[in-house]
């Protein structure tokens, strides 16, 4: 009779690599649909916030449209549909021509951020890449 040995097994990552990981992981905050809304919505709508608020406002879509195109990325939405790629595309030069955090921007470039959000948001909602937006 033969008798089968197992390799020995070894950590993929050493310690510094996970403790890299774990940072990662505490610092992760999940996906709220409802919060994007809200941003999207205080901006869109015929009234806008105090001015103290827009830089708030502009840093938190921008962190939410970053998010959105990485949710892109990570299902392959931006490799197997057209409008997903080109909404990607437009997301990262929108998020390039954004001003430094400490600027309070214009109402156009506020907009242009929250409808770059909305229209990513739904396009990843139609392809089944998030739940529905409401």
């Amino acid at each position: 009779m033969t008798v089968l040995t197992a390799p020995s097994w070894s950590a993929p990552l050493g310690p510094s690599e996970l403790a890299g990981v774990l940072t990662k992981l505490r610092q992760w905050t999940p996906y709220d649909g409802d919060t994007v809304l809200d941003d999207v919505g205080a901006v869109l709508d015929d009234v806008l916030p105090p001015r103290d608020l827009l830089a708030d406002l502009a840093v938190r879509l921008h962190g939410h449209l970053a998010r959105l195109a990485d949710i892109a990325v990570a299902t392959e939405a931006d490799q197997e549909d057209l409008e997903a790629r080109r909404l990607v595309q437009h997301a990262r030069a929108v998020c390039a021509q954004q001003a430094p955090v400490a600027h309070v921007p214009t109402v156009g470039q506020l907009r242009r951020l929250a409808w770059a959000v909305n229209e990513l948001l739904e396009r990843l909602a139609a392809l089944g890449c998030l739940r529905e937006a409401a």
